[in-house]
């Protein structure tokens, strides 16, 4: 498939994508009571993936078919920590859950070279009363803090420098600084540590303050930070049709009811093929609220301020802090 599909393959796409609605809707709902018997102090949030991952995803890997993708719709739970991360894990393994579980992938365990770190649950839906959705790849996303700051400040710069970082492609030393960083997340969280980093902290340390000179990240990450332009349709509202600016750093954001998702699900799709090739970027998510969906979706507001005070307690002493000292509030 080309970067850019046509009109018949773009309906295909969205109509696929649509489907998804009422399984993710259910497994986060499971999602979030079972964090809630964990910790009240934790963030869940749901998207459908973009047009432009999914064609991204096509082109890249070229056996790879529409109905085999996993992450079609996705929901994510930020714990605060990673103790708690193995809790919720636990009561998803060890439960009677009537989904099937298709994949289980522990990047806490076995982190990726790229630094990125989390646990992934993949289902396919089962109801016995909506049987028309069984079958349905749904992924449930479980992170820490850090790794959440991690993850959205990788893919807030690969938006504001149009690299496709996280699919581990673009600069060389970008690349570098956050596999770095991601073993400085894992230490200060007494994790595995992740592949081709130093063992010795005190290495670890001095490279990672070298390339975070070299790219001047602090004063980078500084500068990205975009505005609201516009919030439509805010009161009461279940999703929001996000659009970032990036080279004019700003944000439009479109609430829908709940009751009014095949509607967002149209103007979705719309906006993705009106901003393609533009360095614009849409999403739909599902929040309870704006402020939680810049909690949950900081890349979309090119926000980095909460990586960028982890960074710089991790290259800031002779040592690193100790774990336990370090408690970062997210909510």
């Amino acid at each position: 498939m080309s970067a850019f599909p046509s009109a018949e393959a773009l309906e295909v796409i969205g109509n696929f994508r649509a489907s998804h609605h009422y399984p993710l809707n259910i497994i986060q709902d499971g999602l979030r009571k079972r964090a809630r018997t964990i910790t009240s102090n934790v963030l869940i949030a749901q998207r459908m993936k973009r047009l432009s991952s999914v064609t991204a995803k096509l082109t890249r890997f070229k056996t790879m078919r529409l109905s085999m993708m996993q992450d079609i719709g996705g929901c994510r739970a930020v714990m605060p920590t990673v103790s708690e991360v193995r809790r919720l894990v636990t009561s998803y393994t060890k439960s009677n859950v009537k989904h099937k579980l298709h994949q289980h992938d522990d990047y806490i365990l076995e982190p990726k070279a790229s630094g990125y770190r989390g646990v992934h649950l993949i289902y396919r839906y089962y109801s016995d009363r909506k049987v028309t959705y069984n079958g349905l790849k749904i992924e449930v996303q479980i992170r820490s803090q850090l790794q959440h700051y991690w993850a959205t400040a990788v893919e807030t710069v690969g938006t504001f420098t149009r690299q496709a970082l996280k699919a581990s492609s673009g600069d060389s030393d970008w690349l570098r600084f956050f596999t770095l960083m991601g073993a400085a997340m894992a230490h200060l969280e007494d994790s595995q540590v992740v592949p081709g980093t130093p063992l010795d902290q005190a290495d670890l340390q001095g490279e990672l303050k070298h390339y975070a000179e070299k790219l001047d990240v602090v004063n980078s990450l500084n500068t990205y930070r975009a505005t609201i332009q516009a919030l439509q349709n805010e009161a009461g509202a279940h999703y929001f049709l996000v659009v970032l600016d990036a080279p004019n750093q700003n944000v439009n954001i479109t609430g829908y009811r709940k009751e009014d998702f095949v509607s967002a699900s149209k103007d979705y799709l719309e906006k993705e093929e009106d901003i393609r090739g533009s360095g614009k970027n849409a999403v739909l998510v599902s929040a309870d609220s704006t402020a939680q969906l810049e909690r949950a979706y900081p890349n979309y507001f090119l926000d980095t301020h909460k990586f960028v005070e982890v960074l710089k307690k991790a290259i800031g002493g002779h040592r690193f802090i100790q774990p336990e000292l370090f408690q970062p509030e997210l909510f």
